[in-house]
Parts: structure tokens; C-alpha cells; sequence
């Protein structure tokens, strides 16, 4: 669905190219859920930008369903860490927004509107306006907007990362839930193992550059999972093996590692 092949990527600093990316290839499959885990700076925003359409590569190619990403579009759809809502808008008004460019009915605008409130169980809250809401009731507002559009990929930057513990777990059920009433595929950034355990299908493990893809890691075990149980904590301990062997001074070769996760010991 999603395809990274041989991406480079560098921002400009000082009038200097600064390196991010080098060589970079990813592959998210259809209705798979990926978690991009990384240290600041490693690229993990970038890439999500690139598959996003809101950056284009240096060298090489995005592809989503086989086709270039030349800019963005509809089908990928990008929900941010922040919620960016409108303030003068209600939740009902926030989630319609999207639609507006689109060739919807007024009556089929106001059905998904509706269908998308009661995915993220906000269907008493329609004509509340943002300052009313929670952090998180604001969060599940900005996903019933790009779930109004029908994406057929989700690409998610932290979307999580500003709420406390219990909202959070909350948010990450509920986009579980989500998922896998509509096995959207989603492409996840998170600094958090354990979200990243707990959320994904496969984690890749991300470097700072020049080592880029540092581990990639299957999560064989079925949902729901047991926040506490022995297996996803052995996850999480491969995980943070992963994270704690990236170089952190002299470059050396990337080594790209599968791991899979023990089972309960």
C-alpha cells in the first residue's frame, strides 16, 4: 500500500544540506499497522511527510497503491499531534469540514458525519465547540475528520504523545477498535515502546542518520493484548534492545535486524 524505495532526504541548515534520510526503503502492507520508533531527529516525522505528499524526496520514489505521491490527497489521510480544531466551529461543523471540497450530498455529508462522532463515541457532543472538550475528546474530534473522508491509510504523528496515561490508553483502544472494524492501513509515529508494542502489527526501529531502518520487529501476538501479560512486556524489552545498540558516536554500517518477539516464558 505504502512504498519508501531508496529514499534520501535532507533539510537545509545554515545553507548546508543536513542528511535525514539516505537509502531509505519501507514497505506498509494493505490494512497493516506499522509503528515508526525512533530518537528525535531520526526521521520519523519525515517519512510520514513524504507518504504524506507534504515533502518530496531528494532521490527516489513514494509510491501509495503503485502510484508516485506527487502531493497529497484524500486517501492519506494525516492526523497530527496537535488536534487543530477550529475554534469558532462546533465538533459536528470540524468534522464536515473536510467534505466541504468534496462532491457530497448534504445528506450524506451529515451520515458520515454522524457515523464518524459515533466511531470515536462523540455523538452527544456534535454542536459543543472545541474549548468545551478534553484534550482527548478534541483528539477523537480531529480523527472522526479524516475518517469523514474515507482514507484508505491513516498516517499518524504522535497523535497521542500530549495527553495523560489514561487518556492515552483510552485513545490508542479506541483506535484499535477502530481499525479493526475498518483495517484501514496505518503508518503510527511514536517515541513510546510501549505504545509501539502495543499498537503494531510491526515495529521499524529507526536511527539516527546515517543508520536509518536499525531493527524491524514483528508483534505475532493477538489483540486484545494484555497491557501487563509477560508477552507484550518481552516485546517491549527487544524493543528497547533495538533502541539502546544505535550508535550514538562514530558511524558505522546500518544493520537491519528482524526480531521476533518470545513467547510466555
Amino acid at each position: 500500500m505504502i512504498h519508501l524505495d531508496e529514499i534520501s532526504f535532507a533539510y537545509e541548515h545554515n545553507g548546508r544540506p543536513r542528511p535525514v534520510l539516505e537509502n531509505l526503503s519501507l514497505t506498509v502492507e494493505d490494512s497493516e499497522f506499522v509503528c515508526l520508533l525512533g530518537p528525535s531527529g531520526c526521521g520519523k516525522t519525515t517519512i510520514l511527510n513524504l507518504a504524506a505528499g507534504f515533502l518530496q524526496p531528494d532521490s527516489g520514489r513514494v509510491l501509495f497503491d503503485k502510484e508516485e505521491v506527487t502531493q497529497p490527497g484524500p486517501e492519506r489521510a494525516v492526523v497530527f499531534q496537535q488536534p487543530t480544531l477550529f475554534p469558532w466551529l462546533t465538533v459536528r461543523q470540524n468534522v464536515e469540514f473536510g467534505l466541504k471540497k468534496r462532491i457530497v450530498s448534504s445528506q450524506e455529508k451529515r451520515r458520515r458525519t454522524q457515523e464518524c462522532l459515533e466511531l470515536v463515541n462523540l455523538q452527544g457532543w456534535s454542536e459543543a465547540y472545541p474549548h468545551a472538550l478534553s484534550g482527548g475528546m478534541q483528539q477523537r474530534v480531529a480523527l472522526a475528520r479524516v475518517l469523514a473522508l474515507e482514507p484508505r491509510a491513516l498516517l499518524m504523528d504522535e497523535p497521542f504523545g500530549s495527553l495523560d496515561a489514561n487518556s492515552r490508553e483510552r485513545l490508542q483502544d479506541e483506535l484499535l477498535r477502530i481499525w479493526e472494524t475498518h483495517r484501514r492501513t496505518v503508518l503510527f509515529v511514536t517515541h513510546s515502546v510501549q505504545e509501539a508494542a502495543y499498537l503494531a502489527d510491526r515495529v521499524v526501529v529507526l536511527g539516527l542518520h546515517p543508520h536509518n531502518v536499525v531493527g524491524r520487529v514483528v508483534i505475532p501476538i493477538d489483540r486484545p493484548r494484555d497491557r501487563s501479560g509477560r508477552t507484550l512486556l518481552n516485546v517491549q524489552k527487544r524493543l528497547r534492545s533495538v533502541l539502546d545498540s544505535q550508535p550514538c558516536c562514530e558511524p558505522t554500517a546500518t544493520e537491519n535486524t528482524d526480531i521476533a518477539p518470545e513467547g510466555p516464558q
